[in-house]
């Protein structure tokens, strides 16, 4: 005996709107809070100074012994998975929450960076990490030619 299945025209539309709004998202920068395993995508702002980059990472939640940063060659990695669980007991009544949350992006950086020196610094879940940039990189530096 065979069941008999509703059919959803539609059904399939559902998916593939996903996957064009991910595909639109990462062509123009503009990374999903949320993909598909449960992995966070923190927002960054990447900015240059002539002698450093500066990398600023919305990690809301996150304690700072729980993220893992690590300077690649033209990469920043950034990393973190939080679990946590919550108990309650009042009288009759008992709860128990968990909470799990990895967070996972690599930063492509504009410039060179001396890795041996690099400082990290979070606050109210922002986290800030500074790089150094080589002699190298710094001679490369478009710099303004005064005219006369």
């Amino acid at each position: 005996m065979s069941a008999l299945r509703r059919w959803e025209p539609f059904q399939g539309l559902l998916g593939m709107q996903s996957e064009l709004d991910r595909m639109f998202d990462d062509f123009f920068g503009r990374p999903a809070l949320v993909r598909a395993e449960g992995v966070r995508v923190p927002t960054v702002d990447v900015s240059e100074t002539a002698d450093a980059v500066l990398v600023k990472a919305e990690m809301p939640g996150v304690d700072k012994k729980d993220l893992n940063v690590e300077v690649m060659p033209g990469n920043l990695l950034l990393k973190a998975e939080i679990t946590r669980e919550k108990e309650e007991k009042d009288g009759q009544f008992h709860r128990r929450e968990r909470v799990w949350q990895r967070y996972e992006r690599v930063v492509p950086l504009p410039a060179e960076v001396v890795t041996d020196q690099v400082t990290a610094t979070m606050k109210d879940g922002v986290l800030e990490v500074r790089m150094p940039k080589t002699e190298r990189s710094k001679a490369t530096t478009p710099r303004k030619i005064a005219i006369e």
